[in-house]
């Protein structure tokens, strides 16, 4: 399949496969597909290690980075960021989670602090956070660059398309897409309040068409909703010039959730997501587990500011994916992660490149149904 985005890009499948997991990312572009790592999940010490890894995997195959880039967020001093910003986190809060735990039986950490880069990386999610680990993702051979929750800085379009790299956005709604284009992007990706992760209210469905009208030809890719060849072949139907998916990696072998979520996956309904502050502080899709029940409790504390929010979080969450991992049945009660409404046809654990392969075969064949009915 030929679109404007496979001509972009140089990849043999319009399929845009997202994931915070090397493995994933290169599965997926060794398929034909394009693998896009989630760079914000790591310093940049640790993106330098993944993309020379996925590097030797793909062989010159293009893959790409996307990135955390928030209009709005928490200010620390930037001698002292992460002291800083931990001193405007609320004891109101540490002693929500401290005895939200308890209440769980998730055991006390045990983890070295000085092994602990979670709050290097959430104090890292702004702009200049962000410029580092585009010096890193720079120095390698990457062919595009994503950004998240706002328009990317001009600075990051400028150096992108002087070094001949395409430069993406993920939007929400119309509005949001004029703003990403006024700033010069060459993609945008649509991406429907079905989808996990940061998103909005608006189904993939209506946002799409909305974008692609406006778009003045540039490549639209449709998120959210879309796990199967069916649902890329309506996305294409849509105007989309391809699919951007992520949460049906998650569903893979070589996604490193830990197990004990997966198999949450594979027992949750469609409707068993929802949109939530508790995990970042801005909206995203997740799979709903106790952990979000007891912050809708009266009694509970308002969620914080991105990055405040994460840095409250980051080492209650190793706790508990470590815990549950052992068997704890508290913290498996807890245990969530980012997923969208996709997550009720999961039936069983996939390899990525198995699943790339798939829905494009899928979606050739429904393509070829509705040609059919159309010339009937």
């Amino acid at each position: 399949m030929r679109t404007a985005l496979t001509e972009l890009l140089g990849v043999e499948h319009p399929l845009v496969g997202f994931n915070r997991s090397p493995a994933v990312v290169a599965a997926v572009t060794n398929a034909g597909g394009y693998g896009v790592l989630a760079a914000s999940m790591y310093t940049p010490a640790e993106l330098d290690a993944q993309l020379h890894w996925i590097e030797e995997q793909v062989q010159g195959r293009p893959y790409g980075v996307d990135l955390l880039v928030p209009e709005k967020f928490a200010v620390g001093d930037p001698d002292q960021l992460v002291a800083s910003l931990r001193a405007q986190i609320p004891d109101e809060h540490r002693a929500f989670v401290d005895a939200l735990l308890e209440e769980y039986g998730v055991p006390a950490d045990a983890h070295d602090p000085r092994e602990d880069t979670s709050d290097e990386i959430a104090a890292a999610i702004n702009p200049a956070g962000a410029e580092a680990l585009l010096d890193v993702a720079f120095s390698h051979r990457i062919s595009m660059v994503a950004n998240a929750l706002g328009p990317p800085p001009a600075d990051l379009v400028e150096r992108a398309h002087a070094a001949g790299i395409v430069v993406a956005s993920l939007v929400g709604a119309r509005k949001h897409a004029e703003r990403q284009l006024a700033a010069g992007v060459d993609v945008l990706v649509a991406q429907g309040t079905e989808a996990g992760g940061h998103t909005g209210t608006v189904a993939t469905t209506v946002l799409t068409p909305e974008v692609v009208e406006i778009a003045d030809g540039r490549p639209v890719l449709a998120a959210g909703g879309i796990a199967t060849g069916d649902q890329m072949a309506a996305a294409l139907a849509l105007g989309a010039a391809g699919v951007w998916c992520g949460s049906v990696w998650l569903g893979s072998h070589e996604d490193i959730t830990p197990l004990p979520v997966k198999e949450k996956f594979l027992a949750a309904g469609s409707s068993d997501t929802l949109r939530s502050r508790t995990i970042t502080g801005k909206p995203a899709r997740q799979l709903r587990s106790a952990w979000h029940d007891a912050w809708d409790r009266p009694d509970a504390p308002a969620p914080l500011p991105l990055p405040l929010q994460p840095m409250l979080i980051g080492r209650v969450w190793d706790r508990v994916h470590d815990a549950a991992a052992a068997g704890n049945p508290g913290a498996i009660a807890l245990d969530t992660y980012f997923i969208g409404q996709v997550v009720g046809g999961f039936r069983e654990l996939r390899g990525a490149g198995d699943i790339t392969r798939d829905m494009v075969d899928g979606c050739r064949a429904r393509l070829r149904a509705l040609g059919e009915l159309a010339s009937s």
